[in-house]
C-alpha cells in the first residue's frame, strides 16, 4: 500500500472514522429496527455436533440422559410437540475411522435418521406440508459457489445443501422422498425420514408439519444400520454421537464467550416484519437477520429463543437457519433506487457469507434471486422507480440458509448514492495498488545501414525480403514476434 496516496485518496473522500463502517453503503446514515415478531412454532435444531465423527444420539426430546465420548452425561433437551412443529438438521460426516475416509477405497456412509415417537394410548398422525433433505452430493457445493446475483429459475442454482433445502422451504414444496402423512401408532415409534450421507459430506433437513397429537423426536446417527431396528438400538443406547467439542467450554457458552451450535427446541420458525418510510428524507436501512454483535447499531436482535436445549448447545438459535424472513417496506418518493443486501466486513477475515435464494414481491409479480455474498460485500437486488405521490409496496422473503452467516442488511438507497460509492471504492482499490517501478529510458533503433537506404526515385529490388516486426522495431525479443507475420510480410512483398 501507498501511505501518500492513500492519505490523498481520504482527505478527496473526506473520510472521517464513520465512512468506514462495517458497511461502507450506510457511512453517515442510521439503520431502523423493524421490531418483527416470530411465530410459535416450536422447531427441533439438530446442528451440534455439527462435524460428526461417528454412531451416537445427536439429539432427543425425550426423558433421560446419554453419554458422551468424554463420559459425561448430558441430560435431553426434552419437549413434547403438539400440533404445527419443524425440523432442522444440519450435520457433515468426518469418521474418527481413517478406513471410511475414501480414497482409494469407497467412502463409509453414516445414516442420519429422525425419529418419531408417540408414548400415548392413541395413534398420532403427522401431515408434512413443505420440506427438504438433500446431501452435498445431490446438492453439490458449485466452484465459485455461484456468487453475485442470479435470476433463479424453476430448476434452482443450488450451491450446497442449504441452499436447496431452503429453496424448497421458500417455495412451500416438499421432496417427492418425503411421505406427505404418516401416523405413529400408540406406544409406538417410526423413522420419519433418514439419508445416507457419504465420508466428507454434508447433509441438510428442513420439515414442516403438524400433528393431530403430542409425540415426541429424536435425531440419531449409524453407520452401515441393516434395518429401523438399528435405528431405534442407537437411541435405546444412550450413547451421545462423536464430535461435540464444544463440552470443555460450557461455562464460556454460557456466559456468552463462545457461540456453539444449537441442539434443541426453539421457538418460532418464521419472522415477519413490516415498515413505512419517507425516502424524500433519508436512505432506508433496515437489519435483516440481525445478532447481538451485527446489528448495526439499532440493537436488535432477530435471534429467536431455545425453548430447551443440550448442556453444550447455544444459548438460542444462533444461526436462524430455516427461519422464513418476511419484511414489507412500504415505500414514498420519487427517481430511481435500489434495494440492496450487505454484509458486514470482518476485519482480518473475506469470506463467503450468504449462498441463498430470496424472493422480492413487487406489486402481483415475485421474482426468486440466487445470492451469493462474501463478507463486506454491498449487492443490488432491484431496481425501483419511485413516482410521487404513489407509495411502493416491496415484500422481501428469504429462508435463510445453513452455511451462510447472519447479520445483515436491508437498504433503499437512492441510484446516485450507489454510484458515489462505486467511485470511492474504485478509488480506494488504486490507492492500495503496490508502486509501480518508474519507466526505463528506451534507446532510439539503431540506424538502417547505407545499402538498405532508397533515395529518391530510387526502385526496390526483388530481392530477399527485410522483415520487420510491428512498428519497424529492428531484432525484436523471440517473445514479441507473432509466428505467422513473417509469411504475411513475404507474401504481400512478393505480391506487388
Amino acid at each position: 500500500m501507498r501511505p501518500v496516496a492513500f492519505a490523498a485518496v481520504l482527505a478527496v473522500l473526506g473520510a472521517a472514522p464513520a465512512a468506514w463502517a462495517d458497511v461502507a453503503l450506510m457511512a453517515g446514515q442510521r439503520a431502523t429496527p423493524l421490531r418483527g415478531e416470530f411465530n410459535s412454532v416450536p422447531v427441533l435444531h439438530s446442528n451440534q455436533p455439527e462435524q460428526v465423527t461417528g454412531p451416537g444420539i445427536l439429539v432427543s426430546t425425550t426423558g433421560g440422559q446419554a453419554r458422551a465420548e468424554n463420559g459425561q452425561m448430558l441430560r435431553h433437551a426434552t419437549y413434547t410437540f403438539n400440533g404445527d412443529f419443524g425440523i432442522h438438521a444440519h450435520h457433515k460426516y468426518y469418521p474418527s475411522d481413517a478406513s471410511r475416509l475414501g480414497g482409494a477405497r469407497q467412502r463409509g456412509t453414516l445414516t442420519i435418521a429422525t425419529i418419531a415417537i408417540n408414548n400415548g394410548d392413541a395413534p398420532v398422525t403427522l401431515q408434512m406440508s413443505q420440506g427438504s433433505v438433500k446431501n452435498s452430493f445431490e446438492a453439490p457445493y458449485k466452484v465459485d459457489g455461484l456468487m453475485g446475483v442470479k435470476v433463479q429459475g424453476y430448476r434452482p442454482w443450488n450451491a450446497g445443501p442449504g441452499d436447496a433445502t431452503s429453496v424448497q422451504m421458500l417455495r412451500g414444496k416438499l421432496d417427492r422422498k418425503l411421505p406427505e402423512q404418516i401416523t405413529i401408532p400408540a406406544r409406538s415409534r417410526i423413522i420419519l425420514f433418514s439419508t445416507n450421507l457419504p465420508a466428507r459430506g454434508i447433509a441438510n433437513a428442513l420439515l414442516k408439519g403438524t400433528s393431530s397429537g403430542p409425540f415426541q423426536m429424536a435425531v440419531v446417527a449409524a453407520e452401515d444400520p441393516k434395518s429401523d431396528a438399528d435405528l431405534f438400538a442407537v437411541l435405546d443406547g444412550q450413547q451421545l454421537a462423536g464430535g461435540r467439542i464444544y463440552l470443555d467450554k460450557v461455562a464460556k457458552i454460557n456466559n456468552g464467550e463462545v457461540f456453539s451450535r444449537v441442539g434443541g427446541v426453539a421457538i418460532g420458525d418464521a419472522y415477519s416484519a413490516a415498515i413505512s418510510h419517507d425516502l424524500r428524507t433519508s436512505p432506508l436501512h433496515v437489519p435483516f437477520t440481525t445478532t447481538s454483535r451485527h446489528h448495526f447499531g439499532t440493537g436488535e436482535n432477530q435471534v429467536n429463543r431455545l425453548a430447551t436445549r443440550m448442556r453444550d448447545s447455544s444459548l438460542d438459535n444462533v444461526g436462524t437457519y430455516g427461519v422464513r424472513y418476511d419484511v414489507d417496506l412500504n415505500l414514498i418518493g420519487s427517481g430511481n433506487h435500489r434495494l440492496m443486501l450487505s454484509h458486514p466486513s470482518i476485519a482480518g477475515r473475506q469470506f463467503t457469507a450468504f449462498r441463498g435464494t430470496i424472493a422480492i414481491t413487487d406489486g402481483q409479480e415475485t421474482e426468486e434471486l440466487h445470492v451469493g455474498m462474501r463478507s463486506g460485500q454491498s449487492l443490488e437486488l432491484k431496481a425501483l422507480q419511485l413516482r410521487e405521490g404513489q407509495p411502493h409496496n416491496l415484500r422481501i422473503s428469504m429462508v435463510y440458509p445453513a452455511d451462510a452467516t447472519p447479520g445483515h442488511l436491508l437498504s433503499v438507497v437512492p441510484e446516485q448514492q450507489l454510484l458515489a460509492l462505486r467511485q470511492k471504492q474504485t478509488m480506494m482499490q488504486v490507492a492500495q495498488q503496490p508502486a509501480q517501478p518508474a519507466l526505463m529510458p528506451v534507446a532510439p533503433p539503431p540506424p538502417i545501414p547505407q545499402q538498405q537506404r532508397l533515395g529518391a526515385g530510387a526502385v526496390l529490388q526483388k530481392t530477399a525480403p527485410r522483415l520487420l516486426p510491428y512498428g519497424g522495431w529492428p531484432n525484436p525479443a523471440p517473445a514479441m514476434l507473432d509466428p505467422a507475420r513473417p509469411y504475411q510480410l513475404m507474401r504481400h512483398w512478393l505480391n506487388r
